[in-house]
C-alpha cells in the first residue's frame, strides 16, 4: 500500500468518495447531484484551497481510498462544521479494499498532516448507524454537535 498526498488531479477520485459517503446505506444519489447541490459540492469545489489537504492510498495503482480536509466558512458550512478554522474531514475506503485498516491508516496520515500544518483540531459528521464511528471514536473524535441523524465528531490536536 502506497499513501501519497492528494491533489487537484484527483478530484474525479474525490467525487467518486462522496458519492460513496452519500450512498453508505445504498443508491440514492448521483454525481450530478454532487455538483448541483451546494451542501454536497462545497467539498469538491474548495479542494484544493488554501488550508485544504488530503492522502491517498493505492494497492498496485488502483485507489484504495482517499481521506481530505477542507476548511469552510461559517456562510457555507458542511455537516461536520465547528469553526471558521477546523478543516472537516471525508473520508473513503472503495471495494474491495474495505475491512483492512486501511481507513484508519488514511485518517492517522491525514492526522499528522493537520498537527504538521498546526491545525488544533479536525472535525467530520457521522449518521446513525454508520460503522466508521466506532473507528472515529476509536482515535479520538468526540461528539460536540447533532445535525438531524448525524453526530458532528471533533478531534483536538496538539
Amino acid at each position: 500500500m502506497i499513501f501519497r498526498a492528494a491533489n487537484a488531479g484527483d478530484m474525479g477520485l474525490i467525487t467518486r468518495a462522496t458519492l460513496e459517503n452519500l450512498n453508505w446505506q445504498g443508491a440514492g444519489f448521483h454525481s450530478e447531484d454532487i455538483r448541483r447541490e451546494p451542501q454536497f459540492a462545497h467539498y469538491l469545489s474548495t479542494f484544493v484551497a488554501p488550508g485544504d489537504f488530503g492522502v491517498v492510498a493505492e494497492e498496485d495503482g488502483l485507489p484504495a481510498g482517499v481521506c481530505w480536509a477542507v476548511t469552510l466558512p461559517a456562510s457555507d458550512a458542511g455537516y461536520g462544521f465547528v469553526s471558521d478554522d477546523i478543516p472537516e474531514v471525508s473520508v473513503t475506503v472503495f471495494e474491495p479494499f474495505r475491512r483492512r485498516g486501511i481507513g484508519r491508516e488514511l485518517l492517522a496520515h491525514l492526522i499528522d498532516e493537520a498537527g504538521r500544518r498546526g491545525c488544533s483540531a479536525i472535525s467530520l459528521s457521522v449518521e446513525d448507524g454508520n460503522p466508521a464511528r466506532e473507528l472515529y471514536e476509536s482515535l479520538g473524535f468526540t461528539v460536540v454537535g447533532r445535525s438531524g441523524t448525524s453526530d458532528t465528531m471533533l478531534l483536538r490536536l496538539g
